[in-house]
């Protein structure tokens, strides 16, 4: 399971604290064992910043994570996952393959399992940059123009609280993403709160989340 914005869902004291929930679920067999991959955006700068965060914010996240493309997905399967492989026992069933975001994370989770359905089969989204930052507003009618639903499930979360700005209203475009998705009989959960663009509210409700992705999963191979 690929993850943006890694350093956000890894912290011990964030809101996700994924590590714990993993162990937590797969010690009760409520989740397969699965391996967490934690990236975090490029930097512009010569030098990398001593640790991982939001100061300074990376430079490149917007053109990774906001661009409706594959190349995101692309630079996932040719270059980090192929690393991890050579240490890892890690699945080729793209059901077997879950991506998740928050904010321009979650849009980017959504792109990577939309381009590459044969790779990335389950997404989860924490208040989703469904906006125009690249185009992302374009989503709901794409989903609905395409006459048949590509095989991804996915969980949307966000607030009534979130973003309103030049870019668009956030709680808007996660609420016209769900009707989308059910428009064209996608396997999709919402959970809609009064949550600002934090991650208080998806940290909150990650381990049931992840029991929702993931259920019914059986491993191939």
């Amino acid at each position: 399971m690929v993850f943006q914005d890694g350093h956000t869902y890894i912290r011990e004291n964030g809101d996700f604290r994924a590590p714990v929930v993993f162990d937590n679920l797969i010690h009760k067999k409520e989740m397969p064992i699965t391996i967490g991959v934690f990236v975090d955006p490029g930097h512009l700068t010569p030098d990398l910043p001593a640790e991982p965060g939001w100061r300074p914010r990376p430079g490149n996240r917007s053109f990774e994570y906001d661009t409706l493309s594959d190349d995101y997905v692309t630079f996932l399967l040719t270059e980090i996952l192929p690393e991890i492989r050579k240490g890892y026992n890690i699945t080729y069933d793209p059901e077997g393959h879950a991506i998740c975001g928050i904010s321009s994370g979650g849009i980017c989770a959504w792109t990577a399992a939309w381009e590459r359905p044969d790779q990335f089969r389950k997404v989860m989204s924490h208040v989703g940059s469904f906006t125009n930052i690249r185009g992302g507003h374009n989503y709901p009618a794409l989903i609905r123009k395409n006459e048949e639903a590509k095989p991804i499930r996915i969980f949307l979360q966000d607030g009534s609280n979130d973003l309103d700005n030049a870019h668009g209203n956030w709680p808007l475009g996660n609420k016209q993403m769900f009707a989308a998705l059910q428009f064209r009989d996608y396997e999709v959960e919402f959970v809609y709160g009064q949550g600002a663009h934090n991650g208080n509210h998806g940290g909150a409700l990650f381990p049931d989340s992840l029991r929702w992705l993931w259920r019914g999963y059986q491993s191939n191979n």
